[in-house]
């Protein structure tokens, strides 16, 4: 019976996992491990706090000091995809008209839809800029993760 359950479990480690495992704030090294401490994005006293390394694959997270202030751009390109995708639902659903105000509830909608969503977008952000920089290695319980040449722990906090 146990041989059974080590089969299984070594044919499922072999499948190489999606990259819409990234959507659920997995390490893009392993896929598998959590990035953030709490897997709640909208507990607000853990939204950002990120582990040191992967649980799994032992792939650092933080790469050099300030890392993540490039994940802005992802964060933005994100908020306008999704302001675009509500303008065009909102205007194929409800539409927009010169003699009311719909586009201002537009506005006010997606204001308070993209507010909401603001932790899980940061999470999702700091996913996929660590993603250009770290790649899926099939490989990952033979290779060891590359190892950070730019950190400075003493600066860490001074952002």
């Amino acid at each position: 019976m146990e041989n059974i359950g080590t089969m299984n479990d070594h044919v499922s480690k072999d499948k190489k996992p999606g990259p819409l495992s990234l959507l659920k704030c997995k390490c893009p090294r392993c896929r598998t491990g959590n990035m953030f401490e709490g897997s709640n994005p909208w507990d607000l006293k853990k939204t950002m706090k990120m582990r040191k390394e992967c649980p799994v694959c032992k792939q650092p997270f933080n790469l050099e000091v300030g890392f993540y202030y490039g994940s802005s751009y992802i964060s933005y390109a994100l908020t306008i995809a999704l302001s675009v995708a509500t303008f065009a639902a909102w205007w194929v659903l409800i539409g927009f008209s010169l003699d009311d105000n719909r586009i201002f509830y537009w506005l006010i909608f997606n204001g308070i839809f993209l507010l909401a969503l603001q932790p899980y977008l940061m999470r999702l952000a700091r996913t996929g800029w660590l993603a250009f920089f770290v790649r899926y290695d099939r490989n990952w319980r033979t290779n060891a993760p590359a190892k950070v040449e730019r950190t400075n722990e003493a600066h860490e906090s001074n952002w």
